[in-house]
């Protein structure tokens, strides 16, 4: 069979592109080859499955050169995110504060046909496809929201450090679902009674980290890691020298989370206590059920810690500084006073 080689002049002097027919083993033409070169700028070479593809490659290519806007293509169009992902599982993850949760979120995208796509051609559409697949999953907005942005940091990683500067980033592109409003849910009438009867009936530890959850606004993970060397009964305070924003904090313990700490044995380890955050929460949810207590959340208990601190007349500064939240932004959307208490503020 005969080959054909078919060249076109640029629309700007200095750049040339030639396209050249495709084709198989047994002769079929399965494609077009397309080269663009210019003075000053390396070969470039790609492969389309149309001739009105490549033409149209070409005039972006050898536009971009002219213009002096050109970026090297070759790493992006020769690499597939699934690669990408397993570089940023083995560079990038591992340096992560809380590397697990971040994994099981790029397995998933492993997962995926998307990973098999090579970056350059990652579009929006692409992404919001694999959005509409999520919702259908089941997965909340917050949930596609972090797997959302672990792509888009894998995506910034790429065109920053990886020598793929000409690739966009496809999740910026995208409508991220949109969160409901924050949780506002309190310990109403003998809830917080029957809470913890339910907690004794469990187990001591887990009445004892219910109390403190209660009086501290401690998270679940700051509780399950506190450890004797930082707990200063005489002074009232116990030391997270290990916090989620990545910030020492100290917490005052008020006489209720004093007694607590008081009556616990001190264990060899060091630890306060020998749980793990999930047994907490399915101890949690035991408890709720044998108290009959339905949509509550072991974090909601930090919402109730934190609008006690205010019906407390502590002031938002004070607020912060016990709950280790970085703006009062943040500090609202945990913040939910109860209207009757606020009432007898006012007389």
């Amino acid at each position: 069979m005969q080959h054909t080689k078919v060249s076109f002049g640029s629309l700007w002097r200095g750049a040339m592109a030639s396209i050249t027919p495709s084709y198989d083993r047994e002769g079929e033409h399965i494609g077009w080859k397309v080269s663009v070169r210019k003075k000053g700028f390396p070969s470039q070479y790609q492969t389309f499955r149309t001739r009105k593809e490549a033409e149209a490659w070409a005039v972006i290519i050898e536009s971009e050169m002219t213009r002096g806007v050109w970026r090297d293509r070759s790493e992006s169009e020769s690499t597939t995110l699934k690669e990408c992902i397993e570089r940023y599982l083995s560079e990038v993850t591992p340096h992560k504060k809380n590397q697990h949760p971040e994994e099981l979120k790029l397995q998933q995208w492993l997962r995926r046909p998307i990973s098999k796509r090579f970056m350059a051609s990652i579009r929006g559409k692409d992404v919001a496809d694999v959005i509409k697949d999520m919702e259908s999953e089941g997965k909340s907005k917050n949930t596609i929201r972090l797997h959302l942005a672990v792509l888009s940091h894998l995506f910034k990683v790429a065109k920053t450090e990886w020598g793929m500067e000409a690739i966009s980033n496809p999740c910026e592109a995208v409508r991220k679902p949109r969160l409901p409003q924050g949780r506002d849910r309190r310990l109403v009438d003998n809830e917080e009674t029957r809470l913890l009867d339910a907690c004794r009936d469990e187990n001591p530890d887990i009445l004892y980290i219910v109390r403190i959850a209660i009086e501290t606004a401690m998270r679940r993970s700051e509780i399950c890691g506190l450890q004797w060397e930082n707990v200063n009964l005489a002074r009232r305070v116990a030391m997270l020298p290990d916090t989620k924003n990545g910030t020492v904090r100290r917490v005052p313990l008020s006489s209720d989370a004093l007694e607590v700490l008081s009556a616990l044995p001190r264990r060899i380890d060091g630890l306060v206590w020998d749980v793990n955050a999930d047994t907490v929460t399915r101890a949690f949810k035991r408890c709720c059920k044998r108290a009959g207590i339905e949509d509550l959340r072991f974090h909601d208990l930090r919402h109730e810690a934190t609008s006690r601190l205010f019906e407390k007349g502590l002031n938002p500064m004070q607020v912060a500084a016990i709950t280790g939240h970085k703006t009062l932004q943040m500090l609202k959307r945990y913040t939910h006073l109860k209207a009757e208490d606020l009432a007898k503020l006012l007389g």
